[in-house]
């Protein structure tokens, strides 16, 4: 697509505050970046309030939790959780459903209450997840999800870079449209391939370890930038 539309997600899987901090002082004036995703390793680690005010105080930018996975609970722990997210400050929220639609239409419904943006996942980025990729969770589940995602509001979904092919057949089974934005890991380390997704329109990268392994992580983000403009 010519007019797709291009962000950059900082996945900040690391167990430094002060490092995250040096992170966002270096990248988070380009306009490419889009937010930050936190996930485990801070939110057990620190507690999610005192990492959000570490982000805010350099930050405005939307603040991603990835709960690795959420609404796998039953339905009506989803109040709980969105209060914890909104207390904590977080904007948006992934979740990765393996519980069934009354679990996830609930944890949606209290998120959406809370104000918050859902972001709704259920393909991996690693083999064998699905069981026609010899795994455990059925292909007819993927859509499943995607669907009653949709069904209940959800415009924003996690689909992996690394499977352009099983994500594109995916998306023709889904009532999916071209107002939903899509968000993708895989980038860097997986070897995923956003030219491959021609598909999506608006698209976000949730780059982890090759950014934070970089010597210069703006120069990344740079020519990261200039790679997806095709520059490169």
């Amino acid at each position: 697509m010519a007019d797709k539309r291009y962000g950059i997600i900082p996945a900040l899987d690391i167990t430094d505050l002060t490092d995250i901090q040096s992170m966002i002082e270096e990248i988070d004036d380009l306009d490419i970046i889009y937010g930050y995703k936190i996930g485990f390793s801070l939110g057990l680690g620190f507690g999610l309030p005192r990492v959000v005010d570490s982000i805010r105080a350099i930050s405005t930018k939307p603040v991603i939790y990835d709960h690795q996975k959420a609404a796998t609970d039953i339905p009506a722990t989803g109040v709980l959780f969105a209060d914890t997210m909104k207390r904590a400050g977080i904007d948006e929220v992934i979740l990765f459903p393996q519980a069934g639609p009354v679990t996830l239409t609930a944890w949606i419904e209290a998120l959406v209450a809370a104000q918050m943006r859902v972001i709704v996942g259920a393909l991996m980025t690693h083999p064998r997840y699905t069981v026609s990729e010899g795994g455990y969770i059925t292909d007819e589940a993927i859509t499943s999800i995607f669907n009653t995602a949709f069904e209940s509001g959800v415009r924003d979904f996690v689909v992996p870079l690394t499977k352009p092919d099983i994500v594109r057949t995916i998306i023709t089974r889904t009532d999916l449209d071209s107002g939903c934005r899509f968000y993708s890991p895989g980038y860097g380390k997986q070897g995923g391939d956003p030219h491959a997704f021609d598909f999506i329109q608006t698209h976000h990268l949730i780059i982890g370890r090759s950014l934070i392994g970089a010597s210069d992580r703006r120069a990344f983000i740079e020519e990261t930038t200039q790679h997806l403009e095709g520059v490169l």
